[in-house]
Order: C-alpha cells, then structure tokens, then sequence
C-alpha cells in the first residue's frame, strides 16, 4: 500500500464499541479539495477515517482507534451507533447530485489494500463490508450502483451477488422485508430498504420492488449465512 498522508480532522470522540464494520461512502462534492475541506472543518461535525482520491492518493483524516462522524443516523445487524463500531473510509466522488461517474481503476487500485488492510486488522466480516446506503437507505445512495463490489467479492473483501443456483421462495411483500432484517438492514421504510439491497446486489433495476430475482438473491445470501459460507 503506498503511502498514507495525514490530514488531521478535529471531528472524532471516544469508541463505545469495538470496531466490525467498515463502511464505504462518496464524498458526493464537486471535488475532492471540497470534500477534504469539509470533512476537516470542525463546523461541520463530520468526519472520516480516510479518503481515497480519484487519482489514488489514500488521506487519513482520523486514528481507527476514534470514532469518526460519518455514518449518522444508521443501523446495521441490530448496532445503531455505527460510527462507533466502524471504520468510515469517503471515496471521492461527485455523487448523484454533482455527476455521478464510475470509480476510475487508479481509485479502486489503491482502495483494494487499504480495504484488505483494514478487515485483515479488525477482523471485520464480510458481511460487515458495507455502503452507507445499507446502513442507512432512507437518506443515502453512496457509494452507489456504480460501485464495483464484485472487485472487492473477487479479492474476498466483501460480499458477492449470487449468481448460481438463484430460486425464487416466492416471499409477500411482508415476508421479503422480515428476511431483509433478518440479513441486517433497517426496513422501517420497506421501498427505500429494497432499493438499497438492490443498489447493492442488483445495481442494474433499482425501483424499490421485490420481485423474483430479488427475493432470490437474498434467499442465496441468507442460506450462505445459515451454512456458514458468509
């Protein structure tokens, strides 16, 4: 991993819980300068742990050992203060807002070991590799369906769409939020907790619907999570 250079952010407080998540964000501003800026602020009360430009420069903005500003109201496998059981890394981006663009090769290259430094540390799971959209689907859509997770699945650093092997367990509408829990999102807003699972697993049809192949997808995860295989 090339080196990391420090740009100290004032916004972070003390751990309540020890760190099994890392949650992976865009910055959504018109550049990365912007970003940087803002999120070193103390104004703005947020904050995160590192930044990855566009050209792969790695930022660390907060020590792992602190708790960074950057998850919000969320909730992830029954944790509700997220920020405390997590590392936030922002990878820059201009967002749905500013120009969503995909992530350039030069980004991802050095995301890739900083992401497989950080699980290999914590012992993060898999599963716990997240975007901010699952954490929270009624207010965000980072890093979005543009974002190359099947990178990270193929280097075993997070979670890959199932692919083979798909049935359809023919769930309600009720049945296929209580299985969306259960596999750890917040569905208090069932459409927006379907959207995000799809932003995540089935970028190419987002609308918010539980149909078919999506029920299967999840049908796959939760019965790798059964047998052990997450």
């Amino acid at each position: 991993m090339d080196e990391i250079i420090d740009c100290p952010s004032p916004n972070h407080d003390a751990r309540a819980l020890p760190v099994s998540i890392l949650v992976l964000h865009y910055t959504g501003m018109v550049d990365a300068a912007s970003a940087i800026d803002w999120l070193t602020r103390p104004e703005s009360k947020v904050s995160s742990h590192y930044v990855v430009t566009e050209d792969g420069q790695v930022l660390r903005l907060v020590d792992e050992g602190r708790r960074a500003w950057h998850a919000g109201r969320s909730h992830w496998r029954g944790i509700t203060d997220v920020n405390s059981a997590s590392i936030g890394i922002e990878i820059v981006n201009p967002g749905h807002e500013y120009g969503y663009r995909p992530f350039p090769a030069e980004q991802m290259a050095a995301l890739l070991p900083l992401v497989a430094d950080i699980v290999g540390r914590h012992g993060i799971q898999r599963p716990n590799v997240v975007g901010h959209s699952d954490i929270a689907p009624t207010r965000k859509l980072d890093p979005g369906e543009l974002f190359d997770w099947e990178l990270l699945a193929r280097h075993r650093l997070a979670l890959a769409r199932p692919r083979e092997g798909l049935a359809d367990p023919h769930w309600t509408p009720g049945g296929f939020l209580l299985a969306l829990e259960r596999f750890g999102y917040d569905v208090s807003d069932g459409p927006a907790a379907v959207r995000a699972f799809q932003r995540r697993f089935r970028p190419e049809l987002i609308d918010g619907i539980a149909d078919g192949e999506t029920r299967a997808i999840l049908l796959s995860l939760l019965l790798d999570r059964e047998r052990g295989r997450e």
